[in-house]
């Protein structure tokens, strides 16, 4: 059911990724111009992706029909296959953000999408099944929503640290594709409402090169309320160096809800940059007006787009000397998970990473206004 109010007027809030989890959300791949050679190994990967999260907490994958068939072939039993036809695969973008109260009740928020930025950026010209994946899977199970059409916002683009506290980029947020007749105070103004927060930090820049216009996802997490962990490279002839420079000096000064600094741990960057190769580019098929691939594009390979289970870290790795070093610097953040390395450029050469694909569903259940 659709609810009339906003989640901070009913008392709800965006809780942190390390909270407990009732389940996750994943959308098996089928898009041609972003899965090359039929989804092969894309589908692997998710796979592998959706195998590791199962083992603490239930996965509910969505299916279209030309995906039901490898869907139920690849994926182990305790996955959990819905039919849902959707445009692309990214879970995180286009499911539903969910928002807890403090008696246990989930409820979802449908933004609108409009695929990173419709007419002016966007990068796929119809995203209409997208957009219509929140609604439908807070319907099918059962959890009354809020709709926050036409405020376009991807689940990406925002991180929690569950205590008032919300991390965004100005770069994604302010990008004229969004929500161009707001300004910066009436989008936030959109973010205290639908998330239950008290306190935006604003931090200038994602991954260079991200085509999501810099999702915060991919730069910045809170592995816990008043800690972050920063993508960061020591490399100052490298692009990300002045925009991880330029977070880090903004979470330097930054003050959370609770009036907490911001404790920083770097995590490392792939140690060279991961780019598109020839081949993999021959494998795609784009429609009219879809981004199109190219070879040598360098992709947005980030260690922090990891996903938090009840029970692991789900780290992507790119075949890369700091994926070690990256696996141990969380393992040390969070001593009570364990640390589930995925190869993941399979994920990576679609525009994102295990984040992007992974959307948690919070420990509760639904409740009725």
């Amino acid at each position: 059911m659709n609810c009339s109010s906003t989640p901070r007027r009913d008392g709800f809030r965006m809780p942190g990724e390390f909270e407990a989890h009732q389940g996750c959300l994943m959308i098996w791949p089928s898009r041609p111009g972003s899965w090359p050679f039929g989804a092969q190994a894309a589908r692997s990967a998710f796979a592998a992706v959706a195998s590791a999260i199962a083992q603490s907490e239930t996965v509910y994958m969505l299916a279209g029909k030309d995906g039901m068939e490898s869907a139920r072939e690849m994926l182990p039993h305790s996955v959990r296959i819905l039919p849902m036809e959707s445009d692309d695969a990214w879970a995180r973008d286009v499911g539903p953000t969910f928002v807890v109260n403090d008696q246990g009740g989930v409820r979802g928020v449908d933004w609108r999408f409009n695929a990173w930025g419709g007419t002016y950026d966007g990068l796929y010209a119809h995203w209409e099944q997208d957009d219509a994946v929140a609604k439908a899977f807070c319907g099918l199970l059962e959890f009354d929503y809020y709709d926050a059409h036409p405020f376009v916002l991807e689940g990406g683009s925002i991180h929690s640290d569950g205590e008032g506290t919300a991390l965004v980029t100005e770069a994604c947020l302010l990008s004229p594709g969004r929500n161009p007749e707001l300004s910066r105070e009436q989008i936030a103004e959109r973010l205290r409402e639908y998330l239950g927060i008290e306190k935006i930090l604003w931090l200038p820049h994602g991954i260079r090169g991200d085509e999501t216009n810099e999702h915060v996802d991919n730069i910045c997490a809170f592995v816990r309320p008043g800690e972050v962990v920063l993508a960061w490279t020591d490399d100052r002839a490298d692009p990300q160096y002045a925009y991880s420079a330029a977070c880090l000096a903004a979470l330097s000064h930054a003050v959370d809800a609770r009036g907490r600094s911001i404790t920083v741990h770097k995590l490392p960057l792939p140690s060279r940059p991961v780019c598109l190769t020839a081949e993999e580019v021959s494998g795609f098929s784009f429609e009219e007006g879809e981004d199109v691939r190219e070879n040598g594009e360098r992709l947005a390979a980030s260690y922090v787009n990891f996903y938090l289970s009840n029970g692991g870290v789900i780290l992507p790795q790119f075949g890369d000397p700091n994926d070690l070093p990256a696996a141990q610097r969380l393992g040390n953040l969070f001593p009570d998970r364990t640390v589930i390395p995925i190869p993941a450029r399979d994920i990576l050469v679609g525009g994102g990473n295990i984040h992007c694909i992974t959307q948690q569903i919070p420990k509760g259940g639904p409740v009725r206004a």
